[in-house]
């Protein structure tokens, strides 16, 4: 079941610039999100190869409040046994964890996590993703009970946004994220290069 890729991939994690100030230089670590609605479940996320949407997204997050400054934090990250949801291989057992944990959570009177639109989104892209992240958690939970490799990380496409024309299906928002589950697949940091204020500016804490 273990798929170990030869390469490394580059990530860009958004985030307020005093964490990522922390990790770049070893103060501390990145922390593992584990949000209900995380879609890759639980994990370390980083835009996969794409700096730009991990800049607006961290902006979105500053101005909400969540952050003081947004900032972007490169990755070399090695996906060693990756659960890639891009290729057909795990489709099969996606499915398996899907029904397995529909039986246990119905055995016990429960109702199953859904999918959900966030409040004011307007393209149903289903961004609050509590099924996902049950199933693809669950994974994890059948692969340790199995004795089998453990995942190091998730990959995964995200349809997101507007078409980028009418009738299109390509969509102005779309990226793969890839969740790290292991720190140690992360091989090192770096500050990526950019036109945009919060990649240019002094990298002083």
């Amino acid at each position: 079941m273990s798929s170990n890729y030869p390469a490394y991939a580059l990530g860009y994690h958004g985030c307020d610039k005093a964490v990522g100030m922390a990790a770049l230089t070893g103060a501390s670590p990145l922390l593992p999100s584990e949000k209900a609605y995380d879609w890759l479940g639980s994990g370390i996320y980083f835009w996969e190869n794409d700096p730009e949407r991990a800049i607006e997204w961290a902006t979105l997050k500053a101005e909400s409040g969540a952050y003081k400054e947004p900032f972007v934090l490169g990755a070399i990250i090695d996906l060693g046994n990756c659960l890639d949801l891009i290729t057909r291989k795990y489709v099969p057992l996606i499915q398996t964890s899907y029904l397995m944990l529909k039986s246990q959570i119905e055995a016990t009177g429960g109702k199953m996590p859904v999918n959900s639109d966030a409040k004011g989104d307007k393209n149903s892209d289903k961004l609050v993703r509590k099924l996902d992240c049950a199933v693809i958690n669950y994974v994890h939970e059948i692969a340790k009970e199995a004795a089998l490799p453990a995942f190091d990380t998730v990959r995964g496409l995200f349809p997101e946004g507007n078409e980028i024309y009418d009738g299109a299906r390509f969509h102005e928002r779309t990226h793969t994220q890839i969740a790290v589950r292991h720190d140690a697949c992360i091989k090192g940091f770096f500050l990526p290069r950019g036109e945009t204020p919060a990649l240019t500016s002094p990298v002083s804490p």
